[in-house]
């Protein structure tokens, strides 16, 4: 059952900092630092759909979008489930 549903809009704008080749991999770390953070939950137990990864690597890893409009789900076993809004 779901116990917090939330949409988020979320920055990327620090993946700039990072060498391009690391762009996309960067942003989804910080996909999961922000939804631990502000869903109060383990990294670990974040799951991220596919439709989040496609939207990431759409331009390729070089060009990260600079924000991502996310809906997230939290369980009432702490595991939480994130998909593009």
């Amino acid at each position: 059952m779901v116990e917090g549903e939330q949409i988020y809009t979320i920055p990327l704008k620090s993946t700039r900092r990072v060498p391009r080749w690391q762009r996309s991999n960067r942003a989804i770390k910080e996909i999961r630092e922000y939804l631990a953070k502000h869903m109060k939950a383990d990294q670990e137990k974040i799951h991220l759909d596919a439709s989040i990864n496609e939207k990431i690597w759409g331009r390729g890893n070089k060009k990260v979008p600079s924000k991502i409009r996310i809906k997230a789900m939290k369980f009432e076993d702490g595991v939480v489930e994130a998909e593009v809004a």
